[in-house]
């Protein structure tokens, strides 16, 4: 899905488009998810905590790149790194509590620990200038 543009401002408006689609489709994947656990008694208290610190990795990098300044920019880029590893937590949370559904949460938490290092290497990034 890459797109071929010749101009420095287009090339990162891509990049930051890229980083917002793969968390929207984060966020889709653990809905999708969850939508096949089982309903018990565990899942019912665990699927709600992990579909709102997944989709609000998203929700936070849409209002870092529309802030005004660079402090609240790293303030909402801090979040979107708090919240993918508190995503890990949940995902693993889960596939404790789905001992069949192990292998889908592995895959979704090697990807929100990929997020998760995306964030962190910006938040260092954003602080050092």
């Amino acid at each position: 899905m890459e797109q071929d543009v010749s101009h420095e401002s287009g090339q990162a408006r891509d990049r930051r488009f890229d980083l917002e689609e793969r968390m929207a489709r984060f966020g889709e994947a653990v809905i999708l998810f969850v939508r096949r656990l089982k309903a018990d008694d565990v899942n019912q208290t665990l699927i709600p905590q992990v579909i709102r610190s997944a989709t609000s990795i998203g929700a936070n990098y849409a209002e870092a790149d529309a802030t005004q300044t660079k402090k609240d920019f790293r303030h909402k880029i801090g979040i979107c790194a708090r919240e993918a590893k508190e995503t890990k937590h949940w995902l693993r949370m889960l596939a404790s509590a789905n001992d069949a559904e192990t292998d889908g949460c592995r895959k979704l938490w090697q990807e929100v620990q990929e997020l998760a290092l995306i964030f962190s290497a910006i938040v260092r990034s954003a602080s050092k200038g």
